[in-house]
């Protein structure tokens, strides 16, 4: 465990939200690298993760507050209590209202962003580990098991290390998608349908590594939220695929180049 890189007295870093930054600017870079390779505005990537972050911050207290059933000044603004369906939300509200703000086309822009949040989450989830901050599972005895007595659920007995697990998921996915984004670019929304597919089988599977507590039956809260995005990312997908494929749109071409060159 490393919940702090570098301290200097009154000002440290630490390892979650040195990672959590680390997230945001690798998503914005490869966002703004694919805007710029469609022929968009690429300066768009900026609010796009601004209005990620922003939105995840309070979309994910609300729903830890909610969730906890303590709504209190303190627990709204402390740094710790973070509910990644509820970041999830919140920051794809965010993102949606930017796009729909933008010059870009809204649907091209959505599937552009979609497949981005698997690497920010894996990247995310690294800082996790680092700080230990309960997301590991139940006791194991595989190689790669870890203590975490300091972490905020203490244990000193080796157990599944699941953000490792949830980082390599997310990698695999996203590189998945990444890999077919020319195939699927002409039927808009089939890659953020995709996307939801994707984050939903790996909570729902990285649940059964964590030690969350259990709300109907087996399942865990995340999970239920699993199957739902599940669900619509399916019906996403197959209205997509009902549509006209759409030709791939190109810049208006301006003196010296494309507005993307600008």
């Amino acid at each position: 465990m490393y919940p702090t890189i570098v301290d200097f007295g009154p000002v440290s870093i630490n390892s979650f939200g040195l990672m959590m930054a680390t997230a945001f600017i690798a998503s914005g870079f490869v966002i703004q690298h694919e805007l710029k390779r469609r022929g968009f505005v690429p300066d768009v990537s900026g609010m796009l993760i601004g209005a990620a972050a922003v939105g995840g911050f309070i979309g994910a207290k609300i729903y830890a507050v909610l969730l906890d059933g303590r709504i209190t000044f303190m627990e709204l603004f402390s740094t710790s209590g973070w509910v990644w369906y509820g970041g999830f939300i919140g920051g794809c509200l965010g993102v949606i209202f930017v796009i729909v703000r933008s010059p870009n086309p809204t649907l091209a822009t959505i599937d552009i962003v979609g497949p981005v949040v698997l690497l920010g989450y894996g990247i995310g989830r690294i800082g996790c580990l680092l700080a230990g901050d309960g997301d590991y599972g139940p006791p194991s005895d595989l190689p790669w098991a870890m203590a975490f007595p300091n972490g905020t659920v203490p244990t000193d007995v080796p157990v599944h290390p699941t953000p490792i697990y949830e980082t390599l998921i997310s990698f695999t996915f996203f590189g998945l998608l990444w890999s077919q984004r020319l195939k699927w670019e002409s039927f808009q929304g089939v890659l953020f349908g995709m996307s939801l597919i994707l984050l939903g089988v790996e909570r729902f599977i990285a649940e059964f590594w964590r030690i969350t507590p259990r709300v109907f039956g087996w399942m865990t809260a995340a999970q239920i939220f699993s199957i739902v995005a599940f669900v619509v990312g399916i019906v996403i997908v197959l209205w997509a695929r009902s549509r006209p494929p759409v030709m791939p749109e190109v810049a208006p071409i301006v003196e010296g180049g494309t507005v993307a060159d600008m």
